[in-house]
């Protein structure tokens, strides 16, 4: 594999870990090996970016006042999002575990940061957007580094961005993508708890697949 070719059993591995990774929403409160962390880290920084910008900011909140913050961002939002089902639809709402904010060891506010030098503005002056998309991808690689050493991560998205960007004092012009609780899961499984609790099943790949 020195060569970047890859055989059939690596493949389905790599195929075994996309199954495997979970949007974690019940944390152990176990904290994560210290090593861990920058390894998954490490292994983010290699996603590719637009331009080379690699305009991803990694922000561990350990500040316990910060995270109470975020906690009642968290909680106002919910509460607001609650009023917006009703019946049974609102009944499996409140039912959901939403946030692994108390027992996740690790928080992780993950920012956008357009720097104009980093890149030289290459790939995104007519799709901007390009830059939180780089962001996204850089997430999405840290996941499955994460998922692949037994830590689960979830992403809270029910907050105010504004909140955390204050709580947190980064400069004006970074851009809040993603919140995220890391962390040891509580229990695993290879289909999404919102499958498995009915709120929300898979389509068909066929469904989504267009050709014109």
């Amino acid at each position: 594999m020195s060569d970047g070719t890859f055989d059939k059993a690596f493949v389905g591995d790599l195929n075994r870990l996309f199954r495997w990774r979970r949007d974690v929403r019940r944390f152990s409160r176990e904290p994560l090996e210290p090593h861990l962390l920058p390894e998954i880290l490490e292994a983010a920084e290699l996603s590719p970016s637009v331009g080379n910008s690699q305009p991803w900011r990694w922000v561990e909140v350990r500040t316990t006042s910060v995270r109470e913050t975020v906690r009642d961002s968290f909680i106002r939002c919910n509460a607001e999002a609650l009023n917006g089902y009703t019946g049974e639809r609102a009944h499996l709402y409140s039912s959901l575990k939403l946030a692994g904010l108390d027992d996740a060891p690790v928080h992780l506010a993950v920012f956008c940061a357009p720097d104009a030098e980093q890149g030289h503005g290459l790939g995104r002056q007519t799709v901007p957007e390009t830059l939180e998309y780089s962001v996204v991808t850089a997430i999405t690689t840290m996941w499955l580094a994460a998922r692949a050493r037994g830590v689960g991560i979830g992403w809270v998205s029910i907050l105010e961005p504004h909140a955390v960007t204050e709580a947190l004092a980064v400069p004006a012009t970074w851009k809040l993508v993603a919140y995220l609780c890391v962390g040891y899961p509580e229990h695993e499984n290879d289909i999404p708890e919102l499958e498995r609790v009915g709120w929300q099943s898979r389509t068909e790949s066929e469904k989504r697949h267009l050709i014109r």
